[in-house]
């Protein structure tokens, strides 16, 4: 018997109505992180969020890079440059601000961000996937399907990193 279709990992859940075929594990990994996430954060308390135990990066970096990270890389994946906005943002990542955000906060940034992926990954032709794209202010070398592949690693691998703070903090 299979499993309701909710307790299956997004990638195995089937297509993604209307994105293009060779972003569909990019996708399925953006969706998955969004609800491991999800996940970690319910009830997550806001006094925890900038704790560092043995120095690690805390659980508050973890969603602002998330949510940063992301951004980053797909406007890189559609040849511009960062915003000063983008720079301001990087710049502040890891430090809570004033007023300092909630969990729910951040994860709603996330969440955001997550969707204007999906919406930019459904907007990409695919015959550009291989086109040179330039990161950050020296311009090495990527292509677009490069940055998007990397935007799905790298969120994935910030969702394990905050999933150990998250559980080591809260204990």
């Amino acid at each position: 018997m299979q499993p309701p279709i909710e307790t299956r990992e997004v990638w195995l859940r089937g297509p993604i109505p209307n994105m293009p075929p060779l972003l569909q594990p990019i996708a399925h990994a953006l969706m998955q992180a969004r609800e491991e996430l999800h996940v970690l954060m319910q009830d997550f308390p806001d006094d925890l969020l900038w704790e560092r135990p043995a120095d690690v990066a805390s659980v508050g970096f973890h969603l602002q890079h998330l949510t940063g990270v992301l951004d980053r890389l797909l406007t890189y994946a559609r040849a511009e440059a960062l915003s000063p906005e983008q720079l301001a943002a990087l710049a502040a990542e890891g430090k809570p601000s004033d007023p300092t955000p909630t969990v729910q906060e951040l994860v709603q940034q996330f969440d955001g961000q997550v969707d204007k992926a999906l919406a930019q990954l459904r907007q990409t032709n695919e015959e550009t996937l291989t086109e040179a794209r330039g990161v950050g202010r020296a311009q090495l070398p990527s292509t677009v399907i490069g940055l998007l592949t990397h935007a799905a690693e790298h969120t994935m691998r910030h969702v394990g990193q905050l999933s150990v703070t998250a559980r080591v903090v809260r204990h």
